[in-house]
């Protein structure tokens, strides 16, 4: 039989680019979503809405009885715990909203398993955040790093890691955690993050659609890396003979500076004439140098295939593809 696949926050970035790739490698891809009043974008899970082995589940993951009944009914294989309000800017003003949704999920997700199917893996999506930037080493930041939560979304990012954790040692529940390093996509990174809305904004600039970007503090280092890599290895994880925490990264980046001029470069624009500093996008707290040492994930074999660059480029030629008028050619 095939093995089950149950994956919270299907339609964003991770969640439909890991249901593709459940999907290729022979799975039954189970994917929650919550339908909002505003509708609900199915655009990212298009092709996978295709394959008789892609099942949508409207749902909230805050939810507890609708938690309990799939995990009940299921009893999959792997449950990859995605779903959360990931917008760090956006989770200080909505603090409350972040740890609701984000701490409820996870703790839902291991007290059903812990009940009704403790043969379940589970991933928790932890963030490079709970490091905070302070004093990283030369060699980046490791599972074994002293962590500093610099926003409400990093807090309730390190608690989940802690909670996974704690179910894993109290109840031998096969639970994981990946602390993922900064990741984009061509085409299903949301335009409010700061690489989709760079390569987006250089190309409409480009077009002549718009005449500047508008963003806030440009010196903060992240190391950056594709998406497309990054759920090989969440499945990677749970794979293993026994649970435990990865960092995931690349061990390289870049300033958010360096990556609008490389764009700039690639657009043939001017970095200094499309940049405007804009104090709405200027946080309370900010992190400053984000690098991450994954030598433990690539002994099992992980090796990404897109660097900061190539995945920057290919994002800027699918978004100058996607903006081009169908009469003006690229």
């Amino acid at each position: 039989m095939s093995k089950r696949a149950l994956i919270t926050g299907v339609l964003g970035q991770d969640g439909s680019l890991l249901a593709d790739y459940l999907l290729e490698l022979g799975y039954d891809v189970y994917g929650v979503y919550k339908r909002v009043s505003t509708g609900v974008n199915f655009i990212n899970v298009e092709q996978a809405k295709k394959n008789q082995r892609f099942h949508l589940i409207e749902g909230d993951i805050t939810d507890a009885s609708l938690m309990t009944r799939l995990i009940q009914d299921l009893k999959p294989d792997e449950f990859y715990c995605l779903g959360a309000q990931s917008h760090v800017g956006y989770s200080f003003g909505n603090a409350l909203e972040t740890i609701r949704t984000n701490n409820e999920s996870v703790a839902l997700a291991l007290e059903a398993i812990r009940h009704y199917s403790k043969d379940t893996r589970l991933y928790f999506a932890c963030s490079s955040e709970i490091f905070g930037g302070i004093d990283c080493p030369k060699t980046g930041f490791d599972e074994n790093s002293p962590t500093h939560p610099r926003s409400p979304y990093a807090a309730t990012k390190e608690f989940g890691r802690i909670l996974t954790r704690n179910y894993r040692e109290a109840y031998g529940i096969f639970a994981c955690s990946g602390i993922l390093f900064n990741h984009s996509s061509v085409g299903r990174r949301g335009v409010d993050f700061f690489t989709r809305k760079l390569t987006t904004s250089m190309a409409k600039i480009s077009l002549g659609q718009l005449d500047k970007m508008k963003a806030g503090n440009l010196q903060a280092f992240r190391d950056e890396g594709a998406a497309e890599d990054y759920v090989r290895a969440q499945h990677l994880i749970l794979q293993q003979s026994g649970p435990d925490d990865f960092v995931v990264s690349m061990g390289e980046g870049a300033t958010m500076l360096e990556m609008l001029e490389y764009v700039c470069e690639l657009a043939g624009l001017d970095a200094t004439q499309v940049y405007e500093p804009d104090e709405r996008f200027m946080r309370p707290s900010d992190v400053p140098y984000l690098l991450g040492n994954s030598a433990k994930i690539r002994a099992l074999g992980w090796e990404p295939k897109y660097n900061w660059r190539s995945l920057l480029k290919a994002m800027y030629q699918h978004d100058l593809c996607q903006l081009t008028p169908a009469d003006r050619p690229i």
